[in-house]
């Protein structure tokens, strides 16, 4: 199992499936998120780690896995604005991999032109410099995933924006191919995908745990599908979404990582980072941040293969 525990009836209530909750319940969850009164340590890991300790004992607690996520290259925002471009990008690396930190880079199949626009056009593709940073990233153990194909909202309204949201099946997979095949030419072949926006449809799930092993989500995605913790089987493929505070800016995630860390939850836990959100400060607060977490980030392969097993070992009935 994903969570390494024995598949008792405490652990299996802690990870069942929930279905995807009506828009009403949906908008409440996501007030209550917002006002902090819905957060994920209380309703997702204090559970599943109650469960851990039924099945585990002493052994549930250990060093908890963090699983860095960082959004993203090419930034968004950066074709147009050259304090997010490639520079900025390979500061950023710089400081993870000075500090030895392990990640997911959700990468951008290109650089976009005003990407917030709907009726925008323009931008360019991948080109040998940004392929020699996604080398470089590889060789220091980054893991990539496939954010979307351009990063261009389909609505203007900052509520809705989403590059997947409201495509037909037939229009979702065309755009992900194009993004996996943009992807391909510049040696990425992702197995994991991080939406746009955290924004996709539920009726969407089935064309994307098609195509990919994990599909990730965060804040805006309780909208969309509902609160769920993770990461979490929902069919054919893993969700793992991710909240405040371990979803922000460098320096308030840190407090939450400590307290992590002292609590000793030794399983998966997600941490969302993003590039353009640590140039302020100069990627100081990024930098505190990566040499704390370091001893405890997880390699992102090693979850892979656990979510592999946990697949095998399903598909063989094999419990635990």
């Amino acid at each position: 199992m994903l969570h390494h525990a024995p598949a008792t009836p405490a652990v299996l209530r802690a990870l069942r499936e929930r279905p995807i909750p009506s828009a009403p319940v949906r908008g409440v969850q996501r007030l209550l998120m917002k006002a902090g009164r819905l957060r994920y340590e209380e309703a997702w890991l204090s559970p599943l780690q109650a469960a851990r300790r039924e099945a585990l004992g002493e052994d549930a607690e250990g060093p908890p896995r963090f699983l860095i996520r960082v959004d993203e290259f090419p930034y968004y925002s950066g074709f147009d604005n050259p304090q997010f471009g490639f520079e900025a990008s390979e500061r950023f690396h710089a400081v993870m991999a000075e500090e030895n930190v392990p990640h997911l880079m959700a990468v951008v199949t290109q650089w976009t032109h005003d990407p917030l626009n709907p009726d925008a056009a323009g931008g360019r593709a991948l080109d040998d410099r940004d392929r020699a940073l996604l080398e470089r990233m590889r060789a220091d153990g980054v893991v990539f995933a496939q954010h979307g194909c351009s990063h261009r909202t389909r609505y203007a309204n900052p509520r809705r924006h989403s590059e997947l949201s409201g495509l037909s099946d037939e229009a979702l997979g065309a755009l992900l191919d194009r993004g996996r095949s943009n992807l391909a030419a510049v040696g990425v072949q992702p197995r994991i995908l991080v939406p746009p926006f955290n924004r996709f449809g539920a009726g969407q799930w089935p064309v994307l745990s098609s195509r990919y092993d994990v599909v990730t989500g965060g804040p805006e995605s309780v909208a969309r599908i509902g609160f769920h913790g993770g990461p979490q089987w929902r069919g054919d493929a893993v969700y793992l979404p991710c909240y405040a505070p371990l979803y922000d800016r460098a320096a308030t995630v840190q407090p939450a990582v400590e307290a992590l860390i002292d609590a000793r939850i030794g399983t998966w836990i997600p941490v969302v980072l993003h590039s353009g959100w640590e140039i302020a400060d100069g990627l100081a607060a990024l930098r505190g941040l990566a040499r704390r977490i370091a001893p405890f980030a997880a390699s992102w392969e090693d979850f892979l293969a656990d979510v592999y097993t946990s697949r095998r070992m399903a598909a063989a009935g094999i419990s635990g």
